[in-house]
C-alpha cells in the first residue's frame, strides 16, 4: 500500500494558516491529510498593535513596528523547507501555494526539489522569465486596481520596513476596491469575515532575478496549475501567461492545469470543489 500524500499548504500575502481552515475540513473530509504554513512574520507570530484596535488610532497604526519587518523571501522559504523535511519523512508531499505564496515555493522548489512529490499552483505566482514586480507593468495585469490596496495603506513602507494595510477599515470606498479585488462574488459578510483573518502587515520582499523558476531543479517536479476563472487579483490572461511560461522552461514537464470558476478567495470561502480537485491531484501523485 502506497503512503498518504501530505498537502502542505503555503498562504498569500496578508494571509495565514487560518486561511485554509476550510479547505483543511474538507480535504480531512475526503481522507486526505493537510498542513498548512504559517511563513515568518504570519499567524500568531504577527504584529497586532492597540492602535489597530476599536476606536482606530491612525497615526499611531501608521508609526507602530512590526515583526514582520526585515524578512526576506529567503527566510520564508528556509522555513518553508524545514516544514517539508518533516513532511517528507511520513511519505509524497504536494506544496500548494495560494497568490503570493508561489513565490515561497517556488524559491523552495528551487532549493530543494528532493522534497517535493508535486507543485500545485493556486492562481499564484510562478515566475520565469521575470521578476513578479515585473510583471505588474504587463498588459495581462493593466485591468488590476492598484488602488484596492492603496486606499487603506497606512504608513510608509519605505519608513517601516514593510507594507501595512488597515483591513479593519470603514471606509466604503476601501472595502469595495477590496471585495471587487478579491471577492467580487462572495457575500458582504462572507467578504468582512475573511478580511477580518487578514494581519496588516507583509514584508516587503518578493525576490529577484534568482529566484525564478529554475530549469534543473524546480522543472523536474510535476506541476499543477489551477486556474481561478474570475481572478480579478491575478486575471486570467496573466495565469495563462505563467503556464505558457514554464511550459516553455520545461517542455518536457508542462503544466497539468485545472480551473476552478470563482475570484482570488472564494475557492478558500467555499473550498469543496477545490477539495476534490486536489484529491484527483492527490491520485496522479500516488500512482506517478
Amino acid at each position: 500500500m502506497q503512503p498518504t500524500p501530505t498537502f502542505v499548504l503555503v498562504h498569500g500575502a496578508f494571509a495565514n494558516s487560518f486561511s485554509f481552515a476550510p479547505l483543511q475540513a474538507e480535504l480531512g473530509l475526503l481522507g486526505h491529510r493537510s498542513v498548512a504554513v504559517d511563513l515568518p512574520g504570519h499567524g500568531f507570530g504577527a504584529s497586532y498593535h492597540r492602535a489597530y484596535q476599536a476606536p482606530q488610532d491612525p497615526e499611531g497604526l501608521a508609526a507602530a513596528p512590526g515583526s514582520i519587518r526585515g524578512v526576506t523571501l529567503a527566510d520564508n522559504a528556509a522555513h518553508l523547507i524545514g516544514v517539508l523535511e518533516r513532511a517528507k519523512q511520513n511519505g509524497p508531499v504536494i506544496l500548494v501555494a495560494h497568490s503570493r505564496g508561489g513565490i515561497t515555493a517556488t524559491a523552495a522548489a528551487n532549493a530543494r526539489p528532493d522534497l517535493i512529490d508535486r507543485i500545485v499552483y493556486v492562481a499564484a505566482w510562478a515566475p520565469v522569465d521575470l521578476e513578479v514586480g515585473g510583471y505588474y507593468a504587463e498588459p495581462e495585469m493593466a485591468k488590476v486596481d492598484a488602488a484596492s490596496l492603496s486606499l487603506a495603506l497606512a504608513g510608509n513602507p519605505a519608513e517601516l520596513g514593510l507594507l501595512r494595510v488597515n483591513f479593519r477599515t470603514a471606509d466604503p470606498a476601501a472595502l469595495a476596491a477590496l471585495k471587487a479585488a478579491f471577492l467580487a462574488d462572495g457575500t458582504d459578510e462572507q467578504f468582512l469575515t475573511f478580511l477580518n483573518t487578514f494581519q496588516p502587515d507583509e514584508n516587503l520582499d518578493v525576490g529577484t532575478s534568482a529566484d525564478r523558476a529554475q530549469a534543473a531543479t524546480w522543472g523536474r517536479i510535476p506541476k499543477t496549475f489551477v486556474r481561478l476563472a474570475d481572478d480579478a487579483s491575478l486575471p486570467l490572461p496573466m495565469q495563462d501567461r505563467l503556464i505558457r511560461e514554464g511550459d516553455t522552461l520545461t517542455p518536457d514537464n508542462p503544466y497539468d492545469v485545472r480551473t476552478l470558476d470563482g475570484s482570488h478567495l472564494k475557492w478558500l470561502v467555499d473550498p469543496a470543489p477545490a477539495a476534490r480537485v486536489l484529491g484527483d491531484i492527490a491520485a496522479l501523485t500516488v500512482t506517478a
